[in-house]
């Protein structure tokens, strides 16, 4: 569906400005003279010279109220009476051209691209309290109540992109001004992946939380610094049924020069994905991520997993195509099939997450206690089962010693999302590397390695993991019956 751009605002009259200019109430007319001109002009410039001893790269903490309130009064009054005395306007203007932009992407912390501060705004530190997420938000008390400005659409080169801030009276010469709250998001990764897009993703629907549930008007997506276009597809319409509305991803193509800055009236900024967050706090995000979107696909739990009192166990083999699919799927099918049919309740389920509409795997995933599939992308749907849920993972030889900790991500998110990782198998047999088997040359060539099977220990594992399963169910049967008659909390956000 295609959306109209959000409101935009060309400053440049101070009219523009007007309704973002805090006014005292004091009539400055009245009392005008040369004098007061001249006091004037010496207080905005003695001001104008403090001020730009705090360079962006200061780490110092928030002017005290003072500083703040002549802030207030000096803005207010410079901008009323610039219509009066040509040397206040002169000033005006002065502070317009003195806003000065950085690179998005600072080379400098090439090596450390997103620890810390990050190479992304690197002379910009996060607000953080503990167990949230990490963000910056402008205007704020941090940014002394300016707003952040942006320059630049390049999206091969970050270096070539700026940010910059401004004072909503003085913004930079020819700056467009876009209205309402902007989701400014840098990854180090990309948008495409579901794993990683929604990492990116998460940090944002904590702050819409934690924000009487506040609702973008705009995102704009940065990898590397660099300008991206659009999220992936599945991740776009978890952001629709999230916040209520297909998100609209800002690319400035209204801009006619790439040299024109843009300002927000409001952005908050993300960099860390879902870095700095307790375990509560994720598990709370993806309890409303999970009903938004079985809400979104008109998925009902009741009518389609329950069998009129009868314990059932969904037990889905969610598989993939090519790089790291199992060499045979009939033989790993039969052995789950065979366990599975010794269990009452057990359903056994095959999807290819390749064919799935983003809905089509809601609903699967709300029909599944036990999810199958080997490492991979798809893997990221497990948040979209009922907590609690089991997860079964698998991997092709040689990922061990040299895929690194990304190979655990989906340990991570199950403890996230309140899933149970119980374990992954990895295929002792596949392609053979001509360098010894810990050369990092090796991964090369197990990356996208295909899985054998173990039927012996594919069985044992299954009934093993049916057997818990059922146990658990069987035991929250009693509370789910009795949560069911009463009033179900309200999760966050509408949802509930």
């Amino acid at each position: 569906m295609t959306k109209s751009p959000p409101e935009r605002i060309r400053p440049g009259s101070p009219i523009t400005h007007q309704k973002y200019i805090k006014k005292t109430t004091i009539s400055l007319s009245s009392c005008f003279s040369p004098k007061l001109s001249i006091l004037l002009l010496t207080t905005c410039a003695i001001l104008f010279f403090l001020y730009q001893i705090q360079s962006l790269h200061s780490s110092s903490p928030a002017f005290p109220p003072s500083w703040s309130l002549i802030h207030t009064l000096s803005n207010s009054t410079c901008s009323q009476n610039s219509h009066q005395d040509p040397l206040l306007r002169s000033m005006t203007e002065k502070l317009r051209e003195s806003v000065t932009f950085l690179p998005l992407k600072d080379l400098r912390y090439a090596d450390k691209a997103h620890q810390g501060h990050t190479w992304f705004m690197s002379s910009m530190y996060d607000t953080h309290m503990e167990g949230e997420v990490q963000y910056q938000q402008f205007p704020s008390e941090d940014s002394k109540s300016r707003l952040l400005c942006l320059k630049g659409r390049d999206n091969h080169d970050g270096s070539w992109n700026y940010y910059a801030l401004a004072w909503p009276d003085t913004l930079p010469v020819n700056a467009t001004l876009m209205k309402g709250l902007t989701f400014v998001s840098y990854n180090h990764y990309n948008y495409e992946n579901i794993w990683h897009g929604l990492s990116a993703m998460v940090p944002f629907v904590a702050w819409h939380a934690r924000n009487n549930c506040a609702l973008p008007s705009r995102w704009v997506l940065y990898h590397w610094g660099e300008l991206r276009h659009r999220m992936g597809t599945w991740l776009r319409t978890l952001m629709e049924a999230t916040f209520d509305r297909t998100p609209y991803i800002e690319t400035f193509e209204g801009i006619e020069d790439n040299d024109e800055p843009v300002c927000f009236e409001k952005a908050v900024v993300m960099r860390h994905n879902e870095g700095g967050m307790s375990r509560d706090r994720r598990i709370e995000v993806y309890d409303i991520m999970r009903c938004k979107a079985r809400v979104y696909c008109n998925v009902s739990k009741e009518e389609d997993h329950a069998e009129k009192g009868k314990t059932v166990i969904g037990m889905t083999l969610f598989m993939r195509t090519g790089p790291r699919s199992f060499k045979n799927e009939t033989a790993v099918t039969e052995i789950f099939g065979r366990e599975c049919a010794k269990v009452e309740g057990c359903r056994l389920m095959m999807a290819y997450s390749n064919n799935l509409t983003f809905c089509d795997q809601v609903k699967i995933m709300s029909l599944t206690d036990i999810l199958i599939s080997p490492h991979g992308a798809q893997l990221t749907n497990m948040f979209l089962m009922d907590k609690n849920s089991s997860v079964m993972e698998f991997f092709p030889k040689g990922w061990l010693k040299l895929a690194g900790v990304g190979q655990y991500v989906y340990h991570w998110i199950a403890s996230w999302s309140g899933m149970i990782h119980e374990g992954a198998w990895r295929d002792p047999d596949g392609e053979t590397c001509p360098y010894p088997d810990s050369d990092p040359r090796c991964m090369s060539i197990y990356k996208s390695g295909r899985i054998g099977f173990n039927e012996t220990y594919f069985s044992e594992w299954a009934r093993d993991v049916l057997n818990e399963v059922k146990a658990r169910k069987l035991e929250a049967a009693p509370a789910q019956h009795s949560a069911s008659a009463a009033t179900i909390p309200n999760i966050g956000c509408g949802c509930s």
